[in-house]
């Protein structure tokens, strides 16, 4: 079982993803029927959403990303499907088939 950093992470991500998806239909459920799950689908959402930024900074730590891609990954988690993006996109990264970090050539 893998137990890295970056594994964690895509765990979360698309359940993070997924009750963002389900929190903004929730919202729309209240405003237009007398259905109101918003509070605990808040809750639900608002527990995965900080678990994916703290698995989000351990994993930047942990692989030494760079500013760029640790930014890109929380901007696909403030967007409602970008955690199926992040999620596919660490993915790859675990399978070894993201690009790497260029090394400095040796002189």
């Amino acid at each position: 079982m893998k137990s890295s950093a970056v594994h964690r992470l895509r765990l979360v991500s698309a359940p993070e993803g997924l009750s963002f998806l389900l929190l903004i239909t929730c919202s729309v459920l209240k405003r237009t029927t007398s259905f109101d799950a918003v509070y605990p689908m808040g809750w639900i959402h608002g527990v995965l959403f900080i678990l994916y930024v703290v698995f989000l900074y351990v994993a930047w730590q942990e692989r030494r990303w760079d500013n760029k891609r640790a930014a890109l990954l929380f901007l696909l988690a403030c967007l409602p499907t970008g955690g199926f993006f992040a999620e596919r996109m660490l993915a790859k990264e675990e399978r070894g088939e993201y690009p790497a970090k260029a090394e400095p050539a040796a002189a």
